[in-house]
């Protein structure tokens, strides 16, 4: 197949930035699920923009450096604060309804780290739900998008340092080459390195995996988001109760009743995400308990079913009543700030290769992302990756080529258990808390792994381990070499964060390894 523009990935930066491609080339969406299954589709908090008179750009950049530790990109960050409000009325052009008040103005909520309320949400805490609905039926009405639902993006085709397109496998198994202009990965996050997750069985670490095999250049993925609150009951999944939750006055409590986050920190509940995290493992060990408690049962009951109903909703399933009850959690991966390194308009080091969205590293989380940047983030970046994509020349020629089968996979191999094994891996030795013991324990086993390469898949289970597997290395990698805690990485055998040797980022490659690299503007 030929197309100008192939986009792998349905969440929100897949889908937008084929709209925005759309109106100038024929466009090709890849989706490894239906449309309706992304990240995306499962984010509550909301999409964080200024449209406050009392709020400004130089507010939300603060904020956003301030949690991001001293990694943050000080000029994405820039392009964040200031593009996001006109991508914002994109989206709400596009048909995305975010929630009103009662005199029509858009009601604006607060989360961890914000200092003003800037987060605008859709449903509650639908958020992501009703972008996708809203992005879905407009991409499904350009006649030149082309949607491949069930299909699976293998790997990108390079040819002298360039992206020449996509090896994509049908839903029978057959594969195929999509030549493209340019390919954007927008592929989502890498939830399922860890046994407990709040993303979806999709989050493969499939951009990552995709990137780095064909050249392009990893950043910082030790950096790891631990949500503090995912439920954690016996029978139900780790559903993400949203920090919007506390953003409305929830407050934690530990096994003995106690509240707690003062100990920590003097926003409290409202602390960043990755203090909060640590802070709940805390006092998980102190008090010999798997979870904590977080307690909303102060406020209202109609606050409580108007602001949270998908939460409320899911709890009542599982005989837990948020107006009533307190409802027991513990953290879970959530996000992965670092990614497939990309410059401002979103391009990868290897040329012609995009990459939007959580799959990206942008530069704009730093260590530590803050709460519903990253939708903005996603939409801000897609159109930028469309104004460059414009500039693009057409392809040289492309040489034919032929995919050459390989050995197969042996009997013996199990992928589920494989990828559970390196899931218990990550849970213990590269979670919220790491050290070297773990870290050099767990990068030994990973690579026994990583023998199973000499193999040609066959399976789309085993092309998604392999991604994970790709993922698992490269962060547990980076982990062991940064011998600091920052953000989302904390070290118990390095627990101070320590600009003078570690303000810099970890860039992984194929060809160059390892490198470490300080931009000029982190250090400012």
């Amino acid at each position: 197949m030929r197309a100008d523009v192939a986009v792998i990935g349905a969440g929100i930066a897949g889908l937008y930035t084929a709209l925005q491609t759309s109106e100038y080339a024929d466009v090709v969406l890849i989706s490894k699920k239906g449309l309706d299954d992304s990240n995306t589709r499962w984010a509550q908090g909301g999409i964080a923009a200024v449209t406050a008179q009392s709020d400004s750009p130089a507010l939300h950049r603060q904020d956003t450096l301030i949690a991001g530790a001293g990694l943050c990109s000080y000029n994405a960050v820039e392009v964040l604060v200031h593009e996001g409000p006109d991508r914002l009325h994109e989206l709400i052009a596009y048909g995305t309804e975010f929630d009103r008040d009662e005199q029509g103005e858009y009601e604006l909520t607060q989360e961890g780290a914000h200092s003003k309320r800037r987060i605008l949400h859709a449903n509650g805490d639908a958020t992501g739900a009703e972008i996708v609905r809203a992005l879905s039926k407009r991409l499904m009405e350009q006649p030149n998008i082309q949607v491949l639902e069930y299909h699976f993006a293998v790997d990108v085709i390079t040819q002298d340092g360039e992206c020449v397109g996509v090896l994509v496998r049908k839903p029978d198994g057959e594969l195929f080459f999509l030549e493209a202009k340019a390919t954007v990965l927008a592929t989502g996050g890498a939830g399922q390195l860890y046994r407990y997750t709040t993303n979806p069985q999709i989050a493969t670490a499939d951009g990552i995996g995709i990137a780095y095999r064909a050249g392009a250049r990893i950043k910082d993925v030790e950096f790891i988001q631990f949500h503090p609150t995912a439920l954690y009951y016996p029978g139900a999944p780790r559903f993400l109760i949203s920090e919007a939750v506390r953003g409305e006055g929830a407050i934690l409590r530990n096994s003995n009743g106690d509240r707690f986050m003062d100990k920590y920190h003097p926003q409290k509940e409202l602390a960043p995400r990755d203090i909060v995290a640590r802070a709940i493992v805390s006092e998980m060990e102190q008090t010999k308990s798997t979870f904590v408690y977080l307690d909303i049962t102060h406020e209202s009951e109609e606050l409580i079913k108007r602001r949270f109903p998908t939460i409320y909703n899911f709890c009542l399933q599982y005989g837990l009543n948020m107006v009533t009850d307190w409802i027991p959690v513990a953290p879970a991966c959530h996000y992965i700030m670092g990614g497939v390194q990309t410059d401002l308009n979103g391009e990868t080091s290897t040329s012609r290769l995009f990459a939007c969205g959580e799959a990206s590293c942008t530069g704009v989380h730093g260590a530590n992302r803050l709460a519903s940047n990253s939708l903005s983030e996603a939409v801000v970046f897609g159109h930028r990756i469309a104004e460059r994509i414009k500039q693009l020349a057409d392809l040289p020629s492309i040489h034919p080529f032929e995919v050459v089968s390989k050995q197969k996979l042996p009997q013996t191999f199990n992928t589920r258990e494989q990828r559970l094994k390196m899931q218990k891996l990550m849970l213990r030795h590269v979670s919220v808390k790491r050290d070297d013991k773990g870290l050099t324990k767990a990068l030994a086993e990973l690579a026994r792994m990583e023998q199973y390469y000499q193999y040609e898949p066959e399976s789309l289970e085993t092309f998604e381990f392999f991604n994970l597997l790709n993922a698992a290395v490269l962060t547990t990698r980076a982990a062991l070499l940064r011998e600091e805690s920052r953000g989302g990485h904390y070290r118990t055998d390095f627990p101070n964060k320590d600009d003078l040797v570690w303000r810099k980022h970890l860039i992984q490659s194929v060809e160059d390894g390892v490198q470490e690299e300080c931009e000029k503007h982190d250090v400012e």
